[in-house]
């Protein structure tokens, strides 16, 4: 038991990992694609590789079952990587991930009061206000300038209420099916409702952009990674540790990406990032393990 829930951090820490670096991944797309096409393309290369490693066709338990499913793809897939892409053209990146930064507080909010299934603990808020502060000083880097976009604002915040709302759908078809059948059916869904907005924006899509190197690799690194093994690694680490559990760790995503964007495009690291990472952590650790300090035994 100790083991599996060992493995459920483990397996969340390293798609957070992942979902921080694909910040640069998408930035570098957006010069040459549309999020629809970044989405539709990235969603697709998974799709078809889970397909190739699990090709098994079965037949879910019930309708409700088959409804849930698609709602899982509407929520997780579709709403929230289209709304946060969007978002990103109306207001700051800075904006939009804050907004993303408050995933875990809204999933415990859910699972609290609206599923009963986790007992609501006064360290959650703590732990949110002390990580929020570090997100707020890691995205703003001493330049405390919020420009409010009303448009862009209210869309990254439908997105990040949309992916909490996924997470805790999640906990209702976890374990009763195979985890690669689960996320295959739920990039399924996610797909068939980015099709409308396809027809509609037909005139964007240019399949030779992905002969472009950087457009071909990037692609592929967003499905085979960021999609198809980060999804896979955070479904069964709901199962295990917990929506309210593993979405504490969204806190770490701004780190993540600070850090990639120092190692890619020369960033330099301020006193506020350094700052604001520790303050992140300790939110982290104080959602996870309250005040607790951890003593070392003589």
């Amino acid at each position: 038991m100790k083991n599996n829930i060992i493995l459920g951090h483990l397996m969340t820490l390293m798609t957070i990992f992942i979902w921080g670096v694909t910040f640069v991944s998408t930035k570098v797309l957006l010069v040459h694609l549309t999020p629809i096409e970044i989405l539709f393309y990235r969603f697709l290369v998974a799709y078809i590789l889970l397909l190739v490693i699990y090709p098994k066709i079965k037949k879910v338990n019930s309708a409700k079952e088959e409804i849930l499913f698609f709602f899982l793809g509407f929520f997780g897939i579709f709403m929230y990587f289209l709304l946060e892409n969007i978002a990103l053209k109306y207001t700051l990146a800075s904006n939009v991930g804050l907004f993303m930064s408050t995933i875990p507080i809204i999933t415990s909010l859910i699972v609290v009061f609206g599923t009963k299934d986790e007992k609501f603990r006064k360290e959650l808020i703590y732990g949110f206000l002390i990580a929020i502060i570090g997100v707020f000083l890691i995205i703003f880097n001493g330049k405390f300038i919020l420009k409010l976009n009303p448009i862009g604002d209210i869309l990254a915040l439908i997105a990040a209420l949309s992916f909490s709302i996924y997470s805790n759908l999640l906990k209702k078809i976890n374990n009763k099916y195979n985890y690669l059948f689960i996320t295959r059916k739920i990039f399924f869904y996610g797909i068939i409702c980015m099709i409308p907005i396809i027809f509609l924006k037909h005139e964007q899509f240019s399949p030779n952009k992905l002969l472009i190197p950087e457009v071909f690799w990037n692609i592929v690194f967003l499905g085979v990674a960021a999609s198809t093994l980060c999804f896979v690694m955070w479904n069964k680490a709901v199962s295990i540790i917990g929506a309210i559990k593993a979405s504490n760790y969204i806190y770490l995503v701004p780190i993540i990406t600070i850090g990639t964007s120092v190692l890619i495009i020369n960033e330099t690291i301020t006193i506020f990032i350094i700052l604001g990472g520790i303050l992140t952590l300790s939110g982290v650790y104080i959602s996870e393990k309250g005040f607790k300090i951890i003593k070392i035994k003589k």
